[in-house]
């Protein structure tokens, strides 16, 4: 297939600090190639939007960040995943250390089937913290962060299980900052959820950027004009335009990129 053509804002025109960068980076299953020398710059405190059709390659080029793809049978990824200075991609790096700091939040709300406090202190604890000072400011911290301390703190040591789908999902973004990571990814978090629901979690989004710089898959445009600072469009396994997101709204450069947020795609 021939390469398209394409518009990547490589950000040299901001002063924003890159978090985290991918240069030429391919992602294959088995003999196909999904994704298609990809090189895109994150700037850091900001979120970055992924959209594009199903299928797109957006979703696996989210989970390649923190090699998530690393779990899929038959699945190699080449190129530069560039965090801190570092190639993360190299086969010498600790990826569950490498998590530590690009967190991830999943589609579907996944709680353990543990207490709300278990549910934010687990990897905590796995990491040897039990001193219960700490870990009881943790807790207050995340959900606090999460929009959810108001509506759980006196049910701490109740089930997660036993929350709203849209309280479970913040409840997981409260797990994913407790280890204090720089980067949030998340996987279309808000399209289980209810309009109310998904209202939140994107103000949860908006708040958590003071602190943390997140790149959030989304199918929902309007999610991503409404929360995102910059966007790139995603079509058949290529980044096809990445730039500010009132430009990729209003005045894209490639035609691709207008006919789908257009909605005249396909």
């Amino acid at each position: 297939m021939e390469k398209p053509q394409t518009y990547i804002n490589d950000l040299t025109d901001t002063d924003y600090e890159i978090a985290l960068a991918t240069e030429h980076l391919k992602v294959f299953y088995g003999g196909k190639e999904a994704l298609h020398d990809v090189s895109l710059r994150f700037p850091r405190y900001q979120i970055s939007a992924l959209i594009g059709p199903s299928g797109s390659g957006k979703s696996t080029y989210l989970r390649s960040l923190n090699r998530m793809n690393d779990t899929v049978n038959g699945a190699r990824v080449t190129g530069r995943i560039i965090y801190r200075d570092l190639n993360v991609n190299d086969n010498q790096v600790d990826v569950f250390e490498l998590r530590k700091h690009i967190g991830m939040v999943f589609q579907r709300p996944n709680p353990f089937n543990k207490s709300i406090y278990d549910n934010i202190t687990f990897a905590l604890r796995r990491h040897g913290q039990h001193n219960k000072k700490y870990l009881d400011q943790v807790v207050e911290t995340t959900l606090k962060q999460a929009a959810l301390w108001d509506q759980v703190k006196d049910d701490l040591y109740q089930s997660a299980l036993a929350l709203s789908g849209g309280q479970q999902q913040r409840l997981c973004i409260a797990r994913a900052i407790a280890m204090q990571p720089d980067i949030l990814l998340m996987d279309e978090p808000t399209s289980a959820l209810d309009p109310i629901s998904t209202a939140q979690v994107e103000e949860t989004m908006l708040a958590l950027k003071e602190k943390y710089t997140i790149i959030v898959v989304t199918h929902n445009m309007q999610q991503a004009s409404r929360v995102s600072d910059y966007t790139a469009f995603f079509n058949q396994g290529h980044a096809i335009e990445y730039d500010a997101t009132k430009r990729i709204f209003t005045n894209p450069h490639m035609q691709a990129t207008e006919a789908y947020v257009s909605g005249h795609f396909g």
